[in-house]
């Protein structure tokens, strides 16, 4: 067998463990630890001597562990065996991490469930290599950070999901605005995973979140900035006038309509939009009469037509996913299909939060009239 006199590793940059090729060893041999190293001699699977920098002889004495777990020879230049590891300590900072399926959340401004996907980079080091070597390394001859990306990535996805989720409920930030919260989104994200890391000897040494994006043409994206931009023109001109106005919009539209009952419900609006007008003005007339009469400078308030009734409708949680959202027709038909049941997950714009479709009161019913789905 061929003793080897000089014992070193050229760790490369993207690697963080390198084991040396031979175990045929003697005492007398050179032990080279470079800078951002740490070495160590292992034995039967079990971690003995570890060297910081510098160059060693190697000795009975300068391996006390591994010398009583073998017993080598005293004196001369005894041959021995023993496997020998290096651990390269500098930092790797540029490993990608992103959501490889888009996580669904609930903009809690706007009520909508979107589909949000993100992206990073983060830095890491091994901080206690001792450790390292015992819980991850095993019987691989080379362990590098891509190796880390691929055994943390499950776990990191699922803190990065956990802590978007909460930064965007429990500070009510639209998923439309995280692009401004991405530093402190980071930060929240960082301590969970630094964590679940140090468990493993592995040091986080920096976490980012550089994006935080929606598929612009997702109909449910689509729909939240119909949210945004209905609630806008609310604020601005104010919610009594924003509904008469629409109320007004509804009306035109229907008398505006082709054909014999397109004008007949015209002429009917027109008159009824007369009648009612008049004998409000009539009313209002009057009051302000009997105000200026009565020496009162006060007017009263011009009473406004309450928002026309909107058809029911619900999103339905089916497989996991939000689907809909569906109105009364189509939720009795999967009532019958069995696809929607009383404990079924069911959400409409106004709810804070998802809710089994027996706990509504408008839905209990649909329950009661549609019969249920043929046993198989």
């Amino acid at each position: 067998m061929a003793i080897i006199d000089v014992v070193k590793s050229d760790i490369e940059d993207g690697e963080f463990v390198s084991k040396f090729p031979s175990e045929d060893l003697r005492l007398g041999s050179q032990l080279v630890v470079r800078q951002s190293q740490k070495a160590f001699f292992v034995k039967g699977g079990i971690i003995l001597d570890g060297f910081e920098p510098g160059t060693y002889t190697l000795q009975s004495g300068n391996i006390p562990l591994l010398n009583k777990a073998i017993n080598i020879p005293f004196g001369g230049e005894s041959p021995f065996q023993a496997e020998v590891w290096f651990v390269n300590l500098i930092s790797k900072l540029d490993n990608k991490w992103g959501t490889a399926t888009p996580i669904q959340i609930e903009d809690p401004e706007y009520h909508v469930v979107v589909p949000v996907r993100s992206f990073g980079q983060f830095g890491v080091r091994i901080g206690n290599p001792r450790l390292f070597l015992t819980s991850l390394v095993g019987t691989a001859q080379l362990f590098s950070a891509d190796k880390i990306v691929q055994y943390f990535s499950g776990k990191i996805l699922s803190v990065i999901t956990t802590r978007i989720s909460k930064k965007l409920i429990f500070e009510r930030i639209s998923v439309l605005q995280i692009g401004m919260h991405l530093e402190e989104l980071s930060r929240f994200c960082e301590s969970g995973i630094r964590e679940e890391l140090e468990r493993f000897g592995i040091d986080l040494v920096n976490f980012y979140v550089a994006s935080v994006n929606v598929p612009e043409t997702d109909p449910s994206v689509v729909k939240l900035k119909e949210a945004k931009e209905l609630a806008m023109k609310v604020k601005t001109v104010g919610k009594d006038i924003y509904q008469m106005d629409r109320s007004f919009d509804v009306m035109e539209k229907a008398a505006g309509n082709e054909g014999v009952a397109g004008s007949t419900l015209g002429a009917g609006m027109g008159l009824g939009m007369g009648v009612g007008i008049g004998s409000a003005m009539s009313g209002q007339m009057g009051n302000v009469a009997g105000n200026l009469n009565s020496g009162s400078s006060q007017v009263p308030p011009i009473i406004t037509p309450p928002p026309l009734p909107t058809s029911l409708t619900y999103h339905v949680a089916i497989s996991g996913a939000p689907k809909g959202p569906f109105g009364i027709e189509q939720l009795k038909q999967m009532i019958s299909d069995g696809q929607l049941t009383r404990d079924s997950l069911v959400w409409n714009q106004g709810m804070n939060n998802w809710e089994a479709a027996q706990h509504r009161e408008d839905l209990r019913s649909l329950f009661a009239l549609t019969p249920p789905p043929l046993p198989r």
